[in-house]
């Protein structure tokens, strides 16, 4: 009797124990199916691209979802190819200032090689003069025309935009070999009675070595043609002196004591890969 007992107790733990790992295996099947459907295709977002709507079709969802974030951050971040465009400048802003009674002026031709319409190396080259007498002094001070160089960089603010509109910081070494005359120098001595001795210093030889800071803004007014304006912050490094003095003028610099000077040019520019540049999307109706 007891035996008998002893069979039906175990009998009965052992149908518990089938009965509830059934219902667990039942329950985790609702939880996870045990063959999930791999092939259900997404509904592509409203004005989605052709391309794209192909991948959406053929079930390359994960693809389609890449190319879609890869063609937002194309529109927030454009990118332009690594030679975009190439601009030949010619700096007339001297003459304008000559207007106004500045006595001397520098012209320069300068090319500016854009990459990724966002860095820009430059390279100038130009020539200055100048001529003064000032009013409270009893020479006249002759710079002969005289070539000058410069290299340097820009960096473009507005690289997403289109590069007809530049606003961009640079720097700015230059370098330049240069003569100068000091001629009517006229000295009176009314102690020994010695009035208006006049001697003259020719042909007096130096150069210099200068840094740059500038700001610019460029912007483009018809066609391939812009104007640029930069304002300039610069410094010597070294220069020549002579016996008899410091040069006044330093072609491509300006006076020797100024911290400050302006440029105005004219730009033509010339496209170097103008089919690869960014495509503006039209907002469809």
């Amino acid at each position: 009797m007891r035996r008998f007992f002893c069979n039906i107790m175990f009998i009965a733990f052992l149908m518990t124990a089938v009965n509830g790992y059934a219902q667990e295996q039942e329950q985790q099947r609702k939880v996870t199916p045990v063959k999930p459907s791999t092939n259900k295709v997404l509904t592509p977002p409203k004005g989605t691209d052709e391309k794209i709507i192909q991948q959406y079709l053929t079930g390359d969802t994960a693809q389609a979802r890449a190319q879609e974030r890869k063609d937002s951050l194309a529109k927030i971040y454009p990118r332009y190819p690594k030679l975009t465009e190439l601009s030949i400048g010619l700096n007339f802003g001297d003459a304008i200032l000559m207007a106004f009674g500045q006595k001397f002026s520098s012209f320069d031709v300068s090319a500016t090689l854009n990459m990724w319409n966002r860095f820009q190396p430059v390279v100038i080259m130009g020539v200055g003069r100048a001529k003064d007498t000032p009013d409270d002094m009893n020479y006249t001070y002759t710079s002969r025309l005289s070539p000058y160089f410069k290299i340097g960089a820009n960096y473009n603010f507005l690289f997403k935009n289109e590069p007809k509109y530049q606003l961009y910081a640079g720097v700015r070494l230059g370098f330049s070999v240069f003569k100068y005359d000091i001629t009517d120098v006229n000295i009176s001595n009314p102690y020994w009675g010695e009035y208006g001795q006049d001697y003259q210093l020719k042909g007096i030889s130096s150069h210099a070595l200068w840094g740059e800071f500038l700001a610019g803004l460029k912007v483009n007014i018809s066609g391939s043609w812009s104007l640029g304006w930069e304002a300039k912050f610069h410094g010597i490094f070294n220069y020549k002196k002579s016996e008899n003095g410091k040069p006044w003028y330093i072609p491509g610099y300006g006076a020797r004591s100024g911290k400050w000077a302006f440029g105005l040019s004219l730009y033509y520019t010339l496209p170097l890969s103008h089919d690869r540049w960014p495509v503006k999307q039209e907002k469809k109706k």
